[in-house]
């Protein structure tokens, strides 16, 4: 059973507590949402979820429900006590910390594989989404809702208005899609945008070969001025024959670039030393 907009505001009023505009605490209070994201996420017995912000546990209720054995992080200490007592009883394992600072390799010890399933707070969701991609490899699939505009540049294609670092950086490491869509009618307190549901699946290999440090350090530097032609963005780190080596236009815009060609242009750097 998850929680309805006005069991969730008892338990806060019963806390003496309100929803923290620092940490970015927007909760889930309709049951049907939370479901629809435990079943798009496709997870079930057997799976290991992580989520991050887990709040009240409106979601960590759905996720529970299909049989997934979940791990709820939540950093907020005065929420902490009210999860634990919401999910007693369940395979659910409650953890203290900042999700941008945790040792993932201690929390995620339980399992070789994991989903990550979240609503997450709109002001860390991109860095953390590419931190994730980055850093923790046992996380293979994400289903986490973030804001829409944020939803949209993590999964964006090439020549669209949305195309730009995160969409580089998540398409070197994983796939992309936006599965979903939500309004903000759903949340406590109402946020004054949309929220998407993004899948975020984890390549087998990289898009590319070669060192992505150096791929992601070129793709800031072109989108950091992302209306001016390559050979202005990268003048005086890429010259005309890296450009030729690679197979670019250096007329071309860094929004015209797929992941591929990004990889192409970071080798020939690297090859021309």
């Amino acid at each position: 059973m998850t929680h309805t907009r006005t069991e969730l505001a008892a338990l806060l009023a019963g806390h003496g507590l309100d929803p923290s505009r620092a940490l970015g605490q927007n909760f889930v209070v309709d049951p049907n949402t939370v479901r629809r994201i435990a079943r798009l996420a496709g997870v079930g017995p057997g799976d290991h979820v992580v989520e991050i912000g887990a709040g009240l546990g409106s979601l960590t209720l759905a996720l529970a429900e299909t049989g997934a054995s979940v791990t709820a992080v939540e950093i907020d200490r005065h929420l902490r006590p009210i999860l634990e007592g919401v999910v007693a009883g369940l395979d659910v394992r409650v953890v203290a910390g900042d999700a941008m600072a945790l040792d993932w390799n201690e929390v995620l010890a339980g399992a070789e594989r994991w989903s990550l399933v979240a609503n997450l707070p709109y002001n860390v969701a991109t860095p953390l989404v590419l931190d994730l991609l980055r850093e923790v490899p046992a996380i293979e699939r994400m289903l986490v809702m973030v804001q829409l505009e944020a939803g949209e540049r993590l999964a964006a294609a090439p020549g669209t208005p949305a195309y730009g670092i995160p969409s580089v950086k998540v398409a070197l490491r994983a796939t992309a899609r936006i599965v979903g869509r939500v309004g903000p009618d759903v949340f406590l307190p109402r946020p004054r945008v949309d929220s998407a549901l993004v899948e975020v699946v984890r390549r087998a290999e990289p898009a590319v070969e070669g060192d992505l440090a150096v791929v992601e350090e070129l793709v800031a530097r072109a989108f950091n001025q992302r209306r001016k032609m390559l050979r202005r963005s990268l003048a005086g780190v890429v010259d005309e024959a890296t450009f030729e080596a690679a197979g670019i236009d250096p007329t071309d815009r860094p929004e015209r670039l797929v992941v591929e060609a990004w990889g192409r242009l970071a080798a020939a750097h690297i090859a021309a030393g």
